[in-house]
């Protein structure tokens, strides 16, 4: 596969990439190199994890690209949850891979890492003091927005690793690429920056857009600040935010409905949101959105910014467009929800998961 077709497929799901040239340098240099998420284990899988992390692994593998999934056990317990029980988190991140697998994630062609067993080599404590003499305390305690805290909040003394732990594991697995959501961009630059301090390999960092939560997201929002932005991205926390990834069409259908979707209004919508990152793989191929004949019939635009289109101009209903998103969702979850209905494994830590007190 060429270059450039390498990089097209990358920035098209890219919000940002830090820099380009890096990565155009990688791919000329590199046929497979290596890329990395993490997760922390903490419940219910929603949609963002489950189907949209999915989506990009896909297209990422399908480059070249080898993909670390990294089960982060022990920054689940340092983030308290699952009541710190670390049993429990373990199950959790067992069940979390089933959710990959029931996405379409080949696990045969990626390497699913866990935390307990990194940090299990002396060698990264070694290389984990010497992250943490690079940045100062100040700079950490700004960084821990990356476990879904807010600056200023109390820690534990636990807490204040996270963010060197964190910048440890990119270079403990090696990694070329960090590909995360965009709210764990302070830690992707610590570790550019820490590898520029001792000389070793500057990963490129790639930030994925967060998916937005069914509440939508302010239209006259100006902040940049990634902490004050993450609340409105899909959150598990918030039952009134999140779609699961086993929730019934019935579920899907409901939840949809009660969005956030004014009329005439695209920026912080979720239903656009959810066109643009999850449900259109072409945006020049036309759209059918079917209605019944006493509203106007089935109606279809020529591309996703024709839809648009016709939805600033109000020749498509909110609830029109809520229907069409809620069944291509459940075209994307149908097949989740049924591995866990048919793989007796999958659906014994489902249950196991399901009956856990989650805690944020």
């Amino acid at each position: 596969m060429d270059i450039e077709t390498k990089m097209d497929v990358v920035k098209g799901f890219a919000q940002e990439i830090i820099t380009e040239q890096e990565l155009r340098t990688l791919f000329e240099t590199n046929n497979h190199p290596v890329a990395y998420d993490g997760f922390e284990p903490s419940g219910m899988v929603p949609l963002h994890t489950g189907i949209y992390r999915a989506k990009t692994i896909k297209k990422m593998l399908d480059i070249g690209i080898k993909f670390n999934l990294y089960v982060a056990d022990y920054f689940a317990f340092i983030n308290n949850k699952m009541g710190g029980d670390l049993e429990r988190i373990r199950d959790v991140g067992k069940y979390f891979v089933e959710a990959w697998k029931g996405a379409g994630v080949d696990t045969g062609k990626i390497n699913i890492v866990w935390a307990k067993d990194l940090m299990d080599d002396f060698s990264y404590w070694d290389r984990f003091i010497k992250v943490g003499r690079a940045f100062s305390l100040d700079r950490a305690k700004r960084a821990i927005t990356i476990m879904g805290r807010k600056e200023g909040d109390m820690l534990d003394a636990a807490q204040l690793f996270y963010p060197a732990m964190q910048v440890t594991d990119v270079f403990q697995m090696d990694i070329d690429i960090c590909e995360l959501g965009l709210d764990q961009r302070k830690a992707s630059i610590l570790a550019r920056e820490v590898a520029q301090k001792y000389k070793w390999k500057v990963p490129v960092v790639v930030s994925h857009p967060y998916i937005l939560g069914l509440k939508g997201q302010p239209q006259d929002l100006k902040t940049k600040d990634e902490g004050e932005l993450m609340q409105y991205k899909m959150s598990k926390s918030d039952p009134k935010s999140a779609i699961l990834i086993h929730d019934t069409h019935e579920q899907i259908k409901e939840k949809v409905g009660h969005a956030y979707c004014p009329e005439r209004v695209i920026e912080g919508n979720p239903m656009f949101n959810y066109l643009e990152l999850l449900i259109l793989d072409d945006f020049s191929k036309p759209i059918t959105i079917e209605r019944p004949e006493k509203f106007g019939g089935t109606i279809e635009a020529g591309s996703y910014k024709e839809l648009q289109k016709l939805y600033l101009e109000g020749r498509i209903h909110p609830m029109d467009l809520k229907s069409f998103v809620a069944d291509e969702l459940e075209r994307m979850i149908k097949p989740v929800r049924e591995h866990f209905e048919k793989d007796k494994h999958a659906k014994e830590l489902y249950e196991k998961v399901k009956g856990y007190q989650i805690t944020r």
